[in-house]
């Protein structure tokens, strides 16, 4: 068994339920909050806030929200949330008592949001499935993602992160990685900020101007990694796997990295985000990386990450070439 996983869990109650209990289908991924993130100041400021937003907003409805994982995992206040903010219709009942029903019900209300937030299902944080296991992650995300939407100007806790671990059942046993990740915006850092909004325009505005920047950015890593060997045609196919951006990080900051310590011919997404995850801690170590962003994302092909974090190499090492 992985040493991490046994390190993640120092509650022995949480780590008895893992080993007891069929909870993790072989070959499914559990993303979790470690414990250690659990008592974090800034996560329980969230959920407080969370959970005070939602009591006001359903206030007329004699609507009690007190745990934000035992009460919304049904669908109930999911459903008056919508309504009450969007003037959502739902063609779904407002009670559900089965798991069956709850299940259907839940997958209504998520299409709806995902249509209404207009998010493809590879960026979405939460699932039916998570939701309704009660994934307090997934809960916030989904919860944060709803107030930003209904309520742009709602001042949500900025800069609330947590450490996340993911398990994945192999053949082999439990298999997991580490990452930190970002439930709200890091609202200090400006600069970074206004970099997303640059990039943001980029791919909204300026589609001439975005085919000359992956142009640009191709070149910069053709330059550097055809030292060995390599070529790059697709930013989004090529550095999905995290295996060139860690080759690229290497030849422009001039260190070795030992092949143990990551996965040259990744086998599956959890071996990608382990390469991914260590490109971004390498990056964030040696200051290059001043924002937050999701691995996932990067796994995923998102064109807007990948190209985020190749500029942060660009506009650093382009400038001392010159």
């Amino acid at each position: 068994m992985d040493p991490d996983f046994l390190n993640a869990f120092t509650q022995p109650s949480t780590l008895d339920r893992f080993l007891t209990e069929d909870i993790i289908a072989k070959g499914e991924k559990r993303k979790l909050i470690k414990p250690t993130s659990s008592n974090n100041p800034k996560l329980e400021e969230l959920k407080l806030f969370l959970t005070e937003w939602i009591n006001r907003t359903l206030k007329e409805e004699h609507i009690v929200v007190k745990s934000l994982e035992e009460d919304l995992y049904d669908g109930l206040v999911l459903h008056h949330l919508l309504e009450n903010l969007g003037s959502l219709k739902l063609d779904v009942e407002k009670i559900a008592l089965t798991e069956k029903k709850q299940r259907k019900k839940l997958s209504v209300i998520l299409d709806v949001l995902a249509k209404c937030l207009q998010l493809e299902e590879s960026q979405l944080k939460w699932s039916v499935e998570s939701i309704l296991a009660k994934d307090l992650l997934s809960t916030l995300h989904l919860l944060v993602a709803i107030a930003k939407h209904f309520e742009p100007t709602l001042a949500l806790p900025p800069n609330v992160q947590v450490e996340t671990i993911t398990i994945e059942t192999t053949s082999r046993g439990l298999k997991t990685s580490k990452a930190v990740e970002y439930i709200t915006e890091n609202k200090e850092n400006i600069e970074a900020q206004s970099k997303d909004d640059a990039f943001d325009e980029l791919f909204s505005c300026a589609p001439d101007k975005l085919d000359a920047t992956k142009k640009a950015l191709l070149q910069f890593v053709d330059q550097h990694v055809g030292k060995l060997g390599l070529k790059v045609k697709n930013i989004k196919s090529q550095f999905s796997d995290g295996v060139i951006l860690l080759l690229l990080i290497g030849q422009l900051e001039g260190y070795f990295l030992n092949l143990r310590n990551f996965f040259l011919t990744p086998a599956s997404t959890m071996e990608m985000l382990h390469n991914v995850n260590l490109a971004l801690e390498l990056l964030a170590e040696g200051g290059l990386l001043n924002f937050s962003v999701n691995s996932e994302d990067i796994v995923n092909g998102d064109m807007k990450a990948i190209m985020r974090v190749l500029y942060c190499l660009y506009s650093k090492y382009r400038t001392e070439e010159e």
